[in-house]
């Protein structure tokens, strides 16, 4: 007798655990700086459309797989298509895609939680100036005992997590995390909002202007903000199949889809309410790239009063954004060797556990070691 399938215990379990899925890097890190980058306000709108016009159906469509199949997208597809179609293939294409995307996303989780620890014991705090914080972001990444350690913890809070249970493991853990996280950046963005100076901030990122579609081409802002749509929903892999193999028909698929669309797109614009008016305020670019949160962030916090706080209440929230997105891709993976190899979950854990561990150590190295190691050239 086949054993009967997790499920999860609350529709707002289901709500957080796919928001906690798509809510990560890309709302917090890579919307601020494209916003920056790409207009500010006119960006945002055109962002928004696309999540309409795009997010909407394609989630609704990967939660409607999920739930038809009652599996996770590596054997959905086989199980859905009509006799003598291939869409099977693509399932352990997206597996792949998935294990792919953990092997970098484990190392920058690694990263935000260092920068949590660091700002707890100050040492980060006490680094004032942009090159000082420059020189502290480079010696992380030049040390890989230090990168492969945070990265390793990143990496084993994740499968513990999954290891205990969709229910007692991924779901409870995430939603404690996703109510700290809502918490929390309500807290650091009524805290830029009275930053004095912030105005100029505020403005660009909340009122529109044409000017900043012709600096930079109408073609060239679609385009980025038809990616972020995307990035940030975590749409195109199948990581989201697998939360709508756990919901029930009774439930509408587009009206949950519209929820989880709305948490996710309430923390990416209050991540711009908390970065543009603190970087108004204290003179710097917020379309500075990756180096936003690593360097840009650190020292304005440094400057600020009680900034050390901040800069740990931030790091916490930016750990929990990341780790939620870590727990439910990892619940994904976990899922296929449940469904296509029967094993246990325990062991598909302790087994992915040991694989992503190593499959991300090559990231890792990559920025020290075998940083001179480029076989498809320097770009």
């Amino acid at each position: 007798m086949a054993k009967e399938r997790e499920t999860l215990s609350s529709r707002l379990g289901f709500i957080l655990l796919s928001a906690g899925c798509a809510i990560g890097l890309g709302n917090v890190w890579r919307f601020p700086f494209i916003t920056g980058k790409y207009g500010g306000a006119t960006f945002v709108l055109i962002y928004l459309l696309f999540l309409v016009i795009f997010g909407l159906p394609i989630m609704v469509m990967e939660f409607s797989i999920g739930r038809a199949s009652k599996q996770n997208i590596g054997s959905a597809l086989r199980t859905l298509e009509p006799e003598g179609t291939k869409w099977h293939l693509y399932g352990p294409f997206a597996i792949i895609g998935n294990y792919v995307l953990m092997m970098y996303y484990t190392v920058i989780t690694g990263w935000l939680l260092s920068y949590f620890f660091h700002y707890i014991t100050g040492d980060l705090a006490s680094q004032k100036g942009a090159g000082e914080v420059g020189n502290y972001f480079g010696t992380m990444l030049s040390n890989p005992g230090s990168m492969t350690l945070w990265m390793g913890i990143a990496v084993v809070i994740g499968f513990i997590v999954c290891s205990r249970g969709l229910q007692k493991g991924v779901e409870k853990v995430t939603k404690v995390m996703m109510s700290c996280l809502l918490v929390l950046i309500v807290i650091l963005a009524v805290n830029s909002l009275f930053l004095k100076g912030g105005q100029e901030g505020l403005k660009f990122y909340l009122k529109p202007s044409l000017k900043h579609i012709k600096e930079n081409g109408l073609f060239n802002v679609v385009f980025a903000a038809m990616s972020q749509a995307f990035f940030t929903l975590s749409l195109g892999i199948g990581s989201m199949e697998i939360f709508g193999s756990y919901i029930g028909k009774e439930r509408s698929l587009t009206g949950e889809s519209i929820r989880v669309i709305c948490l996710d797109t309430f923390v990416a614009l209050m991540a711009g309410l908390i970065i543009f008016p603190a970087c108004s305020a204290f003179g710097v670019q917020a379309d500075s790239g990756p180096s936003l949160i690593f360097i840009t962030l650190p020292n304005l916090f440094n400057q600020m009063k009680g900034g050390r706080f901040w800069g740990i209440l931030f790091f916490l929230f930016m750990s929990f954004a990341a780790l939620s997105t870590v727990i439910a891709v990892f619940e994904n993976i976990i899922s296929y060797w449940i469904d296509v190899k029967h094993i246990s979950r325990a062991k598909a854990c302790v087994f992915n556990g040991i694989a992503m561990f190593l499959l991300s150590l090559p990231c890792v190295l990559g920025f020290n070691l075998l940083s001179g190691f480029q076989p498809l050239g320097s770009g």
